[in-house]
């Protein structure tokens, strides 16, 4: 399996991840976080292979983290219910999502993406 690349086109640190993969000559197939927001079970597959707590696929900067009050919602909820809530608006995810079906990474730190995918 190829990397999946989950991106918002007009998001910064979407652009700068894309240009990585395009600069190392990385092959990935695109998808649009909003309009092909993953399901619950992709989320909840994507958190187990991260590693990672539940809680930073949340976009805690982004608008509709704020307007949802997703800080008291998720402080005392189970990972499904996270899932749930990522899985009800793309816009709620940060980003960009990479995954090659086993790791994953979340947001775009260069060392990050050298050690995982370079």
């Amino acid at each position: 399996m190829g990397l999946t690349f989950y991106w918002l086109p007009q998001c910064g640190t979407c652009k700068q991840a894309k240009k990585w993969f395009d600069q190392h000559n990385i092959d990935y197939k695109e998808i649009h976080i909003v309009e092909e927001t993953p399901s619950k079970e992709a989320i909840l597959e994507l958190i187990k292979n991260s590693g990672l707590p539940a809680k930073k696929f949340f976009n805690t900067s982004g608008m509709k983290y704020r307007e949802m009050n997703m800080k008291d919602k998720i402080k005392d909820a189970s990972i499904e219910e996270m899932a749930a809530y990522l899985a009800s608006d793309g816009m709620l995810i940060k980003r960009p999502i990479v995954t090659d079906g086993e790791k994953v990474t979340v947001g775009f730190k260069v060392d990050s993406f050298e050690e995982t995918w370079g």
